[in-house]
């Protein structure tokens, strides 16, 4: 079953606000990615705003409603983050733990410690139709307690697994990203994955893990847009996503 890619635009806002004016554009980009096959399209809002800002969210939002796709949300648990999802009602709301000072994503919530910081939250958005997500360490043993905050599906946090590309450990790396996604599917969850996926690892997840719906792609898919261009870029990973060998990514 082919993976639906969702393509995180935060590297085009961060390259806008670099310069301080308005290009590139992430709504215009994000006209690209729909154009030539992705899925949906994914913005962190992170309390910094390094990258993604509140007004990039809102012209997203507009985008894809108009286009009739998802946008889905990611950030952690501050409530003007929350406040806002729930005002644009996004089809989806990824909760991503973040601890000052670092610079992407680099750990799952801790459940069933994180329970009362996740749960609540979940129980808001629920009611006014907005899918949630936890994004979680490959644990297979930690399903139990992610289920029982409400969550409608797990994000996998893929970074291990990227990162023993080539290397002996890849195997038991593979094997316990699709430990972790039957065992969501068992207790009712749906399952996505993000963080260090391109064109080289992402075809084998797609034929190894069928359980997965949905991939989040940034970081590698707009590097390789640099020397590709964005249209064709996207249309190498949903490809990739299909589990078809793609050209090797450009960048390393």
């Amino acid at each position: 079953m082919a993976i639906n890619l969702s393509v995180n635009l935060n590297k085009v806002a961060l390259l806008r606000n670099s310069r301080g004016a308005q290009n590139p554009s992430p709504r215009t980009a994000g006209v690209c990615c729909l154009d030539n096959g992705a899925y949906g399209l994914t913005l962190h809002w992170r309390h910094d705003n390094r990258h993604t800002r509140v007004d990039d969210v809102r012209m997203l939002r507009e985008l894809t409603r108009a286009r009739g796709v998802e946008l889905n949300l990611e950030g952690d648990a501050r409530t003007e983050l929350v406040d806002l999802a729930a005002e644009l009602k996004v089809e989806q709301f990824t909760l991503v733990p973040v601890k000052p000072g670092e610079v992407t994503s680099d750990h799952g919530w801790d459940l069933p410690r994180d329970h009362d910081v996740i749960a609540p939250i979940i129980a808001r958005l629920k009611p006014l139709g907005i899918r949630t997500a936890i994004f979680v360490d490959p644990n297979p043993d930690m399903m139990k307690a992610v289920a029982a905050t409400g969550a409608d599906r797990i994000e996998i946090y893929t970074e291990p697994y990227a990162a023993a590309w080539g290397k002996p450990q890849l195997k038991a790396e593979l094997a316990r990203v699709k430990a972790t996604a039957q065992a969501a599917v068992a207790l009712g969850m749906k399952v996505n994955c993000g963080h260090d996926l391109n064109l080289r690892n992402t075809p084998l997840l797609a034929r190894e893990v069928p359980e997965i719906t949905e991939a989040s792609i940034g970081h590698a898919l707009i590097a390789d847009a640099l020397y590709l261009g964005l249209a064709e870029t996207v249309r190498r990973y949903v490809r990739a996503c299909n589990g078809e060998a793609a050209d090797a990514p450009i960048t390393q």
